[in-house]
């Protein structure tokens, strides 16, 4: 739900086709049927946060221009500062094709150009691939693909310290699969054209490449041999190695077995050179006598100088080594924590204190290591002192693995983010609920940890039910913090592969109420469980679910290190769906590819898995619909064993047979959530990884729904009320207010030349009335009326423009209000702030604590809204309904606010045209005082504008003259009525038994003014107008 007018936006729609099995299209599909986008461009993504970053593995600075930084988002794209870290903005929204920036470089003696190396070399579970190689040179506003398409992960982009033309990428390759594309790349023309230059098989990949500043043409450079799938990352082997070049590249010595390394087996490496000593190499092995090593002599020889853990534990996700640029016996080191020698690497006691745990990149200024900036798990952050403080990380880089909404209204949208906590926060505001934070745009905590599953108890709105890895599973209550861990089996693991373990438990696992009993709820590892005393015990009631297949199953890390946690446990439920319409019906689809079902509550399964569903497939999502009994969508992607297609299959008849359904979908969209819209039946949405699309016809034909959506991993997405939810890998949550324009949608309303949707409902005091609208050709004028329940217009609200502009420079005060109707053609959306007209003002009228110009708010009940276009009319009821938070308030109570508010407003009205009348008269006479003679104007109209000016002083304070005057002379009538007024409407209640009595007293004390303002037009007026007669002046008139 919305409460502002939209923007237009562009979409485009892709139409292909492929349909799988016996099943057919439902008559009822309308099988061909899209919408042009006119009617729905208008709509736009609304971006509500956190402001709280996400992970990053590249960074980098200016040297030349000292507040000037960069750092790549892992689903986020390219993020940008020009005021050293105190604020950050997306640089690549809309220009590049993959969201995660691996690799950041910027030219030293030409600061504009810029390079970013898509794709992610930390291989963790929940990476994103990319594209290759993009350019900027105007310093991030536009970029061009620069090309290596298929390396999808890359590590460095290092430009040559004085020629911006000379530019090295290091790309790991496919993360989940053999290619060729992968290695050192060199070009010399500005990324126009590349030539691969250290390649060393199709398994192992550049992770790590450094050039020397004192002389470019000596490179280092590490490959590692590694892959990933979903239930096992492998790094190490024969083609781990380090690398020297002495020619710029063109020709590589290997390092690997010189004197002083360690044996194999090698795994990943790190690499860096001190630009103080050219002789000075520093390199962190992983190995099984690896760690910290230096060579002073280019490489020739090695010295270990540091084994110790903390510099090399989980080496894949780090081994990241970085010279000081001014002093040789300086370097840091990044893991877990930021550590920092300043002996040559012999000790690391230093630990830098960053905002966030994890690091992963650094880059220092190589005239001035004070300036650096890192990058971690929560972002980028800057230091201009050496690491002693930093910037914040408060900008939308979030990562999240599913996405839920609340019960409450406006409703929380709620989600696991990556490497922190759950986290819920309003859709809209804090307007409407109490605040629980401080934070960055405050949000909440809701048990559970990084990756887990989030729900909410279906009648108990306080309680939270959420998951994270190691199976943990907790209920928590936020009206008093109160939290219990349930899990099902409290065996805690780690370190073990799947095979060890009695219940294998992924990382992100299920928990989910059967809709028609609040008493049930289910989770799942292999089996599916099932609780009815809220966590107290559970019951297994399914069989492995899952192929188990025993190559998914075993140990995980590589050759050297393992690593075995939530994220490689596999072979599990990775997606559940009890029936919406028969207790005793539960559909499962696992992570490896099976899809079950059972319709006597768990003492039979079958499985239903789709025939073109291969093997290792992980159903991401399943989804049944709300309408017809018996039919599901699936969502499930294979990305982890580098097949990147999507793959949406539905079925109609619990599953004997199911079709797929991807027509339109582009090429690399792997699907990741699929829903059906709860209101019109075959309307459908559709999570990738790259953005979202929409179905009219069940999915038979899809269209983008990217509108200003940046690309990002769309994880997961909900219909809540008229809105869809979004919860991104690395944006954050996203809402797209208000799709009623799509749910209306028929192929007649093509030809209309203007359609106004049916709106939703308003809430008092939550949310405004949205009117939304087509214009198949753009118009002069459009009116819009808004009616009470007997017909009768409450107000009229005139458009002439495309689109409206709000002043940058209006005070907040008077911000706000109903907005303009628009007459762009396409979708159009209006917004009544459920406002009456206001009281009459006057020009230079200066108030205090109210608006008089707002009119009282409309009070609960049936209203109309009247589209006029050229001779034509339509119209559509609605209702605003009470706030349903509100505690011990009536509409009888709501009705009596109106009333006084309306009583109130009138008065208002009274006095200020009294101060209008008494000012037209002053006028009158003023500008013609050169007509009247000297004696009739001092004996008769002096003393008359007098008598005037002292009724006008008592009803207005006329001596002010800016904002803030009223603080200096006293309040007046008008300004004591209208805020009686802002008084009588805080809040949605009935008045006060005060109220009541200072609109007496007030109503009284006008009454007085305004009969001595009668007195004084009775007894003067006929000499006034005497003398102007005399004199050719108009005569006053009074009403």
């Amino acid at each position: 739900m919305k409460f502002f007018p939209k923007l237009l936006l562009f979409l485009s729609i892709l139409f292909t086709g492929f349909t799988l099995g016996a099943q057919q299209t439902p008559a009822n599909s309308d099988r061909g049927v899209t919408i042009d986008t006119s009617f729905y461009k208008g709509l736009e993504w609304r971006n509500i946060g956190p402001n709280r970053g996400g992970r990053s593995l590249g960074c980098a600075g200016s040297p030349s221009r000292p507040d000037e930084y960069y750092f790549g988002a892992t689903g986020g794209g390219l993020w940008k500062t020009s005021d050293g870290g105190n604020e950050w903005k997306p640089v690549t929204d809309g220009q590049v094709t993959s969201s995660s920036v691996g690799a950041v470089a910027v030219a030293e003696t030409q600061p504009d150009v810029v390079y970013i190396g898509m794709g992610e070399v930390q291989l963790r579970g929940s990476i994103t691939q990319g594209d290759g190689v993009y350019k900027s040179s105007d310093a991030g506003e536009t970029w061009k693909h620069m090309g290596l398409e298929d390396t999808q992960a890359i590590a460095r982009i290092r430009i040559h310290p004085t020629n911006p033309d000379i530019v090295y990428v290091a790309a790991l390759g496919h993360p989940y699969g053999e290619n060729e594309q992968r290695g050192v790349f060199r070009s010399t023309d500005g990324g126009t054209s590349w030539e691969k230059v250290l390649y060393v098989s199709p398994r192992a990949g550049a992770v790590d490449l450094i050039i020397d500043r004192n002389n470019p043409q000596v490179l280092y450079a590490t490959t590692w041999e590694v892959y990933r799938k979903a239930w096992k990352m492998w790094g190490g082997g024969g083609d781990s190695k380090l690398w020297k070049s002495t020619d710029g590249g063109t020709t590589w010595t290997d390092l690997t077995a010189n004197e002083g390394m360690p044996e194999g087996p090698i795994g990943k490496i790190g690499v860096t050179v001190s630009p103080a000593d050219s002789n000075r190499v520093w390199a962190i092995v992983e190995a099984n006598e690896g760690g910290v090593f230096r060579s002073d002599d280019a490489g020739k020889t090695w010295e270990r100088t540091n084994d110790e853990r903390k510099l090399r534990q989980r080496a894949f996700y780090y081994s990241r080594i970085y010279a000081d640029p001014l002093d040789r016996e300086t370097v840091y080191c990044l893991n877990t924590g930021f550590y920092k020698s300043t002996d040559g690497g012999k000790t690391f006691d230093t630990t830098i204190k960053v905002p966030h745990g994890d690091n992963h990149d650094l880059w220092i200024d190589p005239a001035n290591p004070e300036r650096m900036i890192n990058s971690n798990d929560g972002g980028g952050n800057v230091s201009i002192n050496g690491g002693k403080t930093w910037t914040e990380q408060d900008y939308v880089t979030t990562q999240f693995y599913h996405v839920m909404t609340t019960s409450d209204v406006p409703s929380h949208v709620a989600g696991a983010q990556q490497d922190n906590s759950t986290l819920a926060m309003p859709s809209d505001g804090w307007g409407h609920m109490q605040a629980r934070g401080p934070n960055h745009g405050w949000y909440y905590a809701v048990g559970g940890g990084e990756s887990g599953w989030i729900t909410q108890h279906p009648e108990k709105p306080d309680i939270f039910y959420a998951g994270s890895q190691g199976a943990l599973l907790t209920r928590y209550d936020r009206s008093n913090g109160q939290v219990r861990d349930i899990q099902v089996y409290p065996r805690f693991f780690s370190g073990e592969p799947a095979e060890a373990l009695p219940e294998r438990w992924q990382c992100t696992f299920p928990i989910m109420f059967a809709p028609q009993d609040s008493r049930v709820m289910y989770t799942c590892s292999q089996h599916v469980w099932k609780t009815t005393d809220d966590g107290q015990s559970w019951e297994k009631i399914s069989p492995d679910l899952t192929y188990a297949d025993p190559s998914t199953l075993g140990k995980t890390g590589g050759v050297i290190t393992m690593d075995m946690n939530g994220p490689e446990i596999y072979a599990t439920v990775f997606a559940l769906a009890p029936s919406w319409h028969d207790i005793n019906t539960i559909w499962a689809g696992s992570d490896d590819g099976k899809v079950h079902i059972t319709r006597n509550a768990g003492k039979d399964w079958e499985d239903i898995t789709p025939e073109g569903l291969p093997k290792f497939s992980r159903i991401s999502i399943i989804d049944e619909s709300k309408h017809r009994p018996g039919t599901l969508f699936l969502a499930a992607n294979r990305y982890q064993v580098d097949d990147r297609q999507p793959y949406v299959f539905k079925t109609h008849d619990y599953g004997k047979t199911w079709t797929k359904i991807i027509n339109g979908i582009a090429d690399g969209h792997f699907a990741r959530a699929v829903r059906e819209d709860p209101i019109r039946q075959g309307l459908l949405f559709l999570a990738t990884e790259h953005g979202v699309y929409f179905s009219l016809n069940d999915g038979a034909d899809w269209q983008s729904l990217q509108l200003n959506l940046p690309d990002t991993p769309i994880r997961d997405l909900v219909v809540k009320d008229d809105d869809v939810v979004l919860g991104s890998h690395g944006r954050g949550f996203w809402i797209l207010d208000d799709i009623r324009p799509i749910r209306q949608y028929s192929p007649a309303l093509k030809d209309k030349s203007a359609v106004l949707f049916e709106p939703g409902d308003a809430i008092r005091g939550v949310s405004d009335a949205t009117v939304q609208y087509y214009l198949k050709e753009a118009l002069d004028t459009i009116t819009i009326e808004i009616l009470d329940a007997q017909d009768r217009v409450v107000d009229t609200f005139t458009g002439s423009q495309a689109e409206y502009e709000e002043d940058p420079d209006l005070p907040w005060w008077q911000r706000g209000g109903s907005s303009k109707p628009t007459t762009a053609q396409g979708l159009n959306t209006f917004t009544w702030d459920l406002r009456y007209p206001g009281a009459t003002t006057f020009d230079g009228m200066i108030i205090w604590s109210a608006r008089p110009q707002r009119g009282p708010k409309a009070p609960p009940g049936d209203y109309k809204v009247r589209l006029k276009t050229g001779g034509a009319e339509q119209v559509h009821a609605f209702a605003i309904q009470m706030d349903p938070n509100l505690k011990g308030v009536s509409e009888a109570d709501l009705q009596e606010q109106f009333k006084l508010s309306n009583q109130i407003m009138a008065k208002t009205s009274t006095a200020n045209e009294a101060v209008i009348e008494i000012r037209k008269m002053k006028s009158h006479i003023t500008e013609n005082r050169e007509r009247i003679p000297d004696g009739g104007f001092e004996k008769t109209l002096q003393p008359f504008l007098g008598y005037l000016s002292g009724v006008e002083q008592e009803l207005y304070q006329v001596q002010n003259q800016s904002n803030q005057d009223p603080l200096n002379f006293p309040i007046k009538l008008n300004n004591r009525l209208a805020s009686l007024r802002r008084s009588v409407e805080m809040g949605d209640a009935k008045p006060t038994n005060g109220a009541y009595k200072v609109f007496d007293e007030l109503s009284a004390e006008l009454d007085t003014h305004l009969g001595t303002l009668n007195t004084i037009l009775k007894k003067e007026l006929p000499r006034v107008n005497k003398i102007l007669d005399a004199s050719g002046v108009e005569t006053l008139k009074h009403p």
